[in-house]
Protein backbone atom coordinates (compact mmCIF):
# COMPACT_ATOMS: atom_id res chain seq x y z
CA UNK A 1 0.00 0.00 0.00
CA UNK A 2 1.49 3.33 -1.02
CA UNK A 3 1.97 6.22 1.34
CA UNK A 4 -0.42 9.14 0.73
CA UNK A 5 1.24 12.39 -0.37
CA UNK A 6 2.12 14.77 2.45
CA UNK A 7 -0.20 17.63 3.30
CA UNK A 8 1.48 20.74 1.93
CA UNK A 9 1.50 24.04 3.76
CA UNK A 10 2.35 26.85 1.37
CA UNK A 11 3.50 30.34 2.27
CA UNK A 12 4.13 33.14 -0.19
CA UNK A 13 6.52 35.76 1.15
CA UNK A 14 7.86 39.03 -0.19
CA UNK A 15 11.06 38.25 1.68
CA UNK A 16 12.15 35.36 3.91
CA UNK A 17 12.67 37.83 6.75
CA UNK A 18 8.86 38.18 7.03
CA UNK A 19 8.75 34.65 8.37
CA UNK A 20 10.72 35.62 11.46
CA UNK A 21 10.03 37.75 14.51
CA UNK A 22 11.42 41.22 13.74
CA UNK A 23 11.98 41.94 17.46
CA UNK A 24 14.16 38.88 18.01
CA UNK A 25 17.76 40.22 18.13
CA UNK A 26 19.40 37.02 16.87
CA UNK A 27 20.33 36.41 13.23
CA UNK A 28 17.61 34.88 11.06
CA UNK A 29 18.51 31.17 11.31
CA UNK A 30 18.19 31.20 15.10
CA UNK A 31 15.28 33.64 15.34
CA UNK A 32 11.81 32.62 16.42
CA UNK A 33 9.14 32.50 13.78
CA UNK A 34 6.82 35.50 13.69
CA UNK A 35 3.63 34.86 15.64
CA UNK A 36 1.49 35.34 12.52
CA UNK A 37 3.66 32.89 10.54
CA UNK A 38 3.49 30.30 13.30
CA UNK A 39 -0.29 30.68 13.60
CA UNK A 40 -0.66 30.31 9.83
CA UNK A 41 1.50 27.18 9.69
CA UNK A 42 -0.12 25.59 12.75
CA UNK A 43 -3.60 26.45 11.49
CA UNK A 44 -2.99 24.71 8.18
CA UNK A 45 -1.33 21.76 9.89
CA UNK A 46 -4.37 21.30 12.15
CA UNK A 47 -6.54 21.01 9.04
CA UNK A 48 -4.46 18.11 7.73
CA UNK A 49 -5.24 14.56 8.78
CA UNK A 50 -3.38 13.58 11.94
CA UNK A 51 -1.81 10.61 10.21
CA UNK A 52 -0.57 12.47 7.15
CA UNK A 53 2.96 13.73 6.85
CA UNK A 54 3.45 17.47 6.48
CA UNK A 55 5.52 19.46 4.01
CA UNK A 56 6.19 23.20 4.12
CA UNK A 57 6.70 25.05 0.85
CA UNK A 58 7.85 28.66 1.00
CA UNK A 59 7.54 30.80 -2.12
CA UNK A 60 10.20 33.52 -1.92
CA UNK A 61 11.82 35.97 -4.31
CA UNK A 62 14.18 34.27 -6.73
CA UNK A 63 17.20 36.03 -5.20
CA UNK A 64 16.43 34.43 -1.81
CA UNK A 65 15.42 30.97 -3.05
CA UNK A 66 18.88 29.44 -2.71
CA UNK A 67 20.06 26.08 -1.44
CA UNK A 68 21.63 27.77 1.60
CA UNK A 69 18.39 29.63 2.36
CA UNK A 70 16.48 26.36 2.17
CA UNK A 71 18.86 24.68 4.64
CA UNK A 72 18.75 27.65 7.03
CA UNK A 73 14.98 27.92 6.79
CA UNK A 74 14.49 24.18 7.33
CA UNK A 75 16.78 24.33 10.35
CA UNK A 76 15.02 27.40 11.76
CA UNK A 77 11.56 25.85 11.38
CA UNK A 78 12.72 22.54 12.85
CA UNK A 79 14.37 24.30 15.77
CA UNK A 80 11.33 26.53 16.39
CA UNK A 81 8.77 23.72 16.45
CA UNK A 82 11.06 21.40 18.43
CA UNK A 83 11.34 24.17 21.02
CA UNK A 84 7.55 24.66 21.03
CA UNK A 85 7.09 20.88 21.50
CA UNK A 86 9.50 20.92 24.44
CA UNK A 87 7.68 23.89 26.00
CA UNK A 88 4.37 22.09 25.57
CA UNK A 89 5.88 18.95 27.14
CA UNK A 90 6.89 21.12 30.10
CA UNK A 91 3.35 22.50 30.30
CA UNK A 92 2.03 18.94 30.30
CA UNK A 93 4.38 17.94 33.12
CA UNK A 94 3.35 21.02 35.07
CA UNK A 95 -0.33 20.18 34.55
CA UNK A 96 0.22 16.64 35.84
CA UNK A 97 2.18 17.97 38.82
CA UNK A 98 -0.72 20.26 39.69
CA UNK A 99 -3.08 17.31 39.14
CA UNK A 100 -1.16 15.10 41.58
CA UNK A 101 -1.06 17.82 44.24
CA UNK A 102 -4.75 18.56 43.68
CA UNK A 103 -5.57 14.86 43.88
CA UNK A 104 -3.72 14.54 47.18
CA UNK A 105 -5.60 17.52 48.60
CA UNK A 106 -8.91 16.30 47.16
CA UNK A 107 -8.52 12.81 48.62
CA UNK A 108 -7.57 14.30 51.98
CA UNK A 109 -10.65 16.51 51.92
CA UNK A 110 -12.82 13.54 50.89
CA UNK A 111 -11.44 11.40 53.72
CA UNK A 112 -12.01 14.22 56.24
CA UNK A 113 -15.56 14.71 54.93
CA UNK A 114 -16.39 10.99 55.21
CA UNK A 115 -15.02 10.84 58.76
CA UNK A 116 -16.75 14.13 59.63
CA UNK A 117 -20.03 12.82 58.21
CA UNK A 118 -19.81 9.68 60.35
CA UNK A 119 -19.08 11.75 63.45
CA UNK A 120 -22.02 14.03 62.73
CA UNK A 121 -24.35 11.03 62.27
CA UNK A 122 -23.53 9.85 65.78
CA UNK A 123 -23.61 13.28 67.43
CA UNK A 124 -26.63 15.06 65.91
CA UNK A 125 -30.32 14.18 65.57
CA UNK A 126 -31.23 12.06 62.56
CA UNK A 127 -32.82 14.76 60.38
CA UNK A 128 -29.90 17.13 60.65
CA UNK A 129 -27.23 14.45 60.68
CA UNK A 130 -28.37 13.06 57.34
CA UNK A 131 -28.43 16.56 55.81
CA UNK A 132 -24.98 17.49 57.13
CA UNK A 133 -23.26 14.15 56.40
CA UNK A 134 -24.59 14.06 52.82
CA UNK A 135 -23.46 17.66 52.36
CA UNK A 136 -19.97 16.75 53.54
CA UNK A 137 -19.80 13.77 51.18
CA UNK A 138 -20.77 16.04 48.27
CA UNK A 139 -18.14 18.58 49.37
CA UNK A 140 -15.52 15.81 49.43
CA UNK A 141 -16.32 14.75 45.88
CA UNK A 142 -16.42 18.34 44.65
CA UNK A 143 -12.90 18.76 46.07
CA UNK A 144 -11.82 16.04 43.61
CA UNK A 145 -13.44 17.71 40.61
CA UNK A 146 -10.33 19.55 39.43
CA UNK A 147 -7.89 16.62 39.63
CA UNK A 148 -10.37 14.40 37.80
CA UNK A 149 -10.81 17.10 35.17
CA UNK A 150 -7.03 17.31 34.72
CA UNK A 151 -6.48 13.55 34.44
CA UNK A 152 -9.53 12.88 32.27
CA UNK A 153 -9.71 15.88 29.93
CA UNK A 154 -7.22 18.74 30.30
CA UNK A 155 -4.09 16.92 29.19
CA UNK A 156 -5.41 15.80 25.77
CA UNK A 157 -5.18 19.18 24.02
CA UNK A 158 -1.60 19.66 25.23
CA UNK A 159 -0.57 16.19 24.07
CA UNK A 160 -2.17 16.79 20.66
CA UNK A 161 -0.50 20.19 20.32
CA UNK A 162 2.87 18.66 21.19
CA UNK A 163 2.39 15.93 18.60
CA UNK A 164 1.48 18.58 16.01
CA UNK A 165 4.60 20.60 16.82
CA UNK A 166 6.73 17.47 16.48
CA UNK A 167 5.14 16.73 13.09
CA UNK A 168 5.90 20.30 12.00
CA UNK A 169 9.49 20.00 13.26
CA UNK A 170 9.92 16.86 11.14
CA UNK A 171 8.31 18.39 8.05
CA UNK A 172 10.61 18.89 5.08
CA UNK A 173 10.91 22.52 3.98
CA UNK A 174 11.21 23.57 0.38
CA UNK A 175 11.96 27.09 -0.83
CA UNK A 176 10.70 27.87 -4.33
CA UNK A 177 11.30 30.97 -6.40
CA UNK A 178 8.12 33.00 -6.65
Amino acid sequence: MSQPPPATIELKLETLAHLFDPYDPFPIPSRDLAKSAEEFIVGWAREAARTSALKIVVHAPAAEATEAAQRELADAIRRHFTYRAERTRGDLHELFRVGYVSLGIGLGVLAACVVGGRLIETAVSYAWSRFLSEGLIILGWVANWRPLEIFLYDWWPLAERRALYLRLAAAPVEVRAA
